[in-house]
């Protein structure tokens, strides 16, 4: 596995490896990998030839400097899991290779991205979109995988490479959980052994809720998961939705739409943590 950490030398990686007729899937993270993020490089792999795996903690995205600046970085430990899991290239950039000026363009999305995180973290969509445009443009993937943890984020993309009209396939990819149920994230490394604990709740509500939902209303499945996660004492509530899996705009009744998915985002001390469910 080569670690690459200029545009450059990706570039001519990369028309190497198109030169040669090989098949190139991306996986964007922003590091601090886990069994989830290795779903996602696995699945590349065994669906083309080379994968590219980017790891850059995106400045452009985080609306809160301190979450920023606490967000794990473990760029050696990374590297170890990529190779292992067949990467061919880990691409390591600094702030300065992908920003080397200010990226002024505005991408919008609505109503995909007013709602949920687009109102909870103002900004937060459009350094997602800059990132991740970017990153397409620079590898030029035939394919790129993202977790469907974020949900409402996969969404996002999804529109931006259709609207962009870029020749790529977006991969959609389960959520992966602990054994225990809690739903794998790097912002997990961050809480306290009594605080995982805690965190442990948010899963055990939705999947409680999935049960409930099939012998009641959409808004009493909304309530139960509301004062569900209120009665346990270290977790916060930020917002919880039930939502049209298409177009992320809530919902009043089951029969309102195709598919539906509850979007949860629940502060645990300090961490900021988002899962969701899928109720149809």
């Amino acid at each position: 596995m080569k670690v690459i950490k200029t545009v450059k030398e990706l570039q001519t990686e990369i028309a190497a490896m198109k030169k040669s007729g090989l098949s190139v899937g991306l996986v964007p993270t922003m590091g601090a990998l886990h069994a989830g993020h290795i779903s996602l490089v696995k699945r590349s792999v065994e669906e083309n030839d080379v994968t590219v795996v980017s790891i850059f903690v995106n400045p452009t995205q985080f609306n809160d400097k301190n979450d920023l600046l606490k967000y794990p970085r473990t760029l050696e430990a990374d590297c170890l899991l990529l190779q292992q899991a067949g990467v061919a290239i880990a691409f390591a950039p600094s702030v300065e290779e992908v920003y080397p000026e200010p990226d002024t363009r505005s991408f919008s999305y609505a109503p995909l991205d007013t709602v949920m995180e687009g109102a909870f973290r103002p900004g937060h969509f459009n350094g997602v979109c800059q990132v991740v445009s970017k990153l397409f443009d620079m590898v030029k993937p035939d394919k790129a995988y993202f977790g469907e943890k974020d949900f409402q984020q996969l969404a996002i993309i999804r529109e931006m490479t259709r609207q962009l009209e870029l020749p790529l396939e977006i991969v959609g990819c389960p959520i992966m959980r602990e054994s225990d149920g809690l739903a794998m994230s790097s912002r997990n490394t961050r809480l306290s052994e009594a605080e995982r604990e805690t965190a442990l709740n948010i899963s055990r509500v939705l999947f409680e809720s999935q049960r409930y939902a099939i012998n009641h209303s959409l808004l009493e499945t909304k309530s139960f998961v509301e004062q569900g996660i209120a009665a346990v004492e270290g977790l916060k509530l930020e917002y919880y939705e039930i939502v049209d899996a298409r177009t992320m705009q809530t919902v009043q009744s089951w029969d309102e739409a195709e598919g539906i998915v509850g979007c949860i985002t629940v502060f645990c001390g300090e961490v900021r943590l988002i899962d969701n469910i899928r109720y149809k």
